[in-house]
């Protein structure tokens, strides 16, 4: 059993950088592949990046590549996205997710089984 909670999300211009965060209670992380999801009005959800338990297998969109990177500190407990180089195309709610450990990172939504609430991100031109 794992509780997500993201935060950070904001509203910033093109160009600017946020930082969000994706605290765990209820179980620690440290097995636990995780993952970045968004989704904008309208459209499906979309994967962002993920992380296996090793902290080196890390995985892009192409839209992230290059510009987001995630990072993960098991002694906190705690998950991150930065993103760098944001454009009006990345506003969307930033979700947190979790697969069952032991599992490798994946893209899609229904391998992850745990989500926070999610965060705004809007990014004016």
């Amino acid at each position: 059993q794992v509780q997500l909670v993201e935060s950070g999300g904001g509203l910033v211009q093109a160009g600017g950088s946020l930082r969000l965060s994706c605290a765990a209670s209820g179980r620690t992380l440290s097995s636990y592949p995780m993952g970045w999801f968004r989704q904008a009005p309208g459209k499906e959800r979309e994967f962002v990046a993920g992380i296996g338990w090793s902290r080196s297998s890390v995985y892009y969109s192409d839209s992230a590549k290059g510009r987001f990177t995630i990072s993960r500190d098991n002694t906190k407990n705690t998950v991150y996205l930065q993103m760098n180089s944001l454009k009006p195309e990345d506003t969307a709610v930033y979700y947190c997710a979790a697969a069952k450990p032991g599992l490798p990172v994946g893209v899609r939504d229904n391998e992850y089984d745990y989500w926070g609430q999610g965060t705004q991100v809007t990014v004016s031109s």
